[in-house]
């Protein structure tokens, strides 16, 4: 079992920063989730569908990015503290969502239908607006 948490959410406005991150824990005592598991992130917008904004591989760090957030938005991983980052700069009113942290061992996790996503987080909301 893979538990996720996410933080960092909050307010800012067009044109602002904001940093998410997402804490990994579970899987076995020798060996960490983020070993085995691509992590990500899906949002979810009032009135729209989930869909993966960006994820990361947990071999060789290769990353994938939503064509609507390419070059604003940037996921890393702290294997040491099994935390994934997702910063978000130059944000748009667009941007604004329930930010999920999502977890399968499938490395094309964020092309995956959400329903067949096995691990998600609570969520944390992300408001830009002015």
């Amino acid at each position: 079992q893979v538990q996720l948490v996410e933080s960092g959410g909050g307010l800012v406005q067009p044109g602002g920063s904001l940093r998410v991150s997402c804490a990994v824990s579970g899987y076995t005592t020798d060996y960490s989730a983020m070993d085995y598991y691509a992590i990500g992130w899906f949002r979810q917008a009032p009135g729209k569908e989930r869909e993966g904004v960006s994820c990361i591989s947990s071999t060789d760090g290769r990353s994938y990015y939503a064509d609507s957030v390419k070059g604003r938005f940037t996921i890393s991983r702290d294997n040491a503290r099994n935390t994934v980052y997702l910063q978000m700069n130059s944000l748009e009113p667009e941007d604004t969502a329930v930010y999920y942290c999502v977890a399968d061992l499938n490395p094309a996790l964020c092309t995956e239908v959400p329903a067949t996503i096995p691990f998600w987080g609570q969520g944390t909301q992300v408001t830009v607006s002015s």
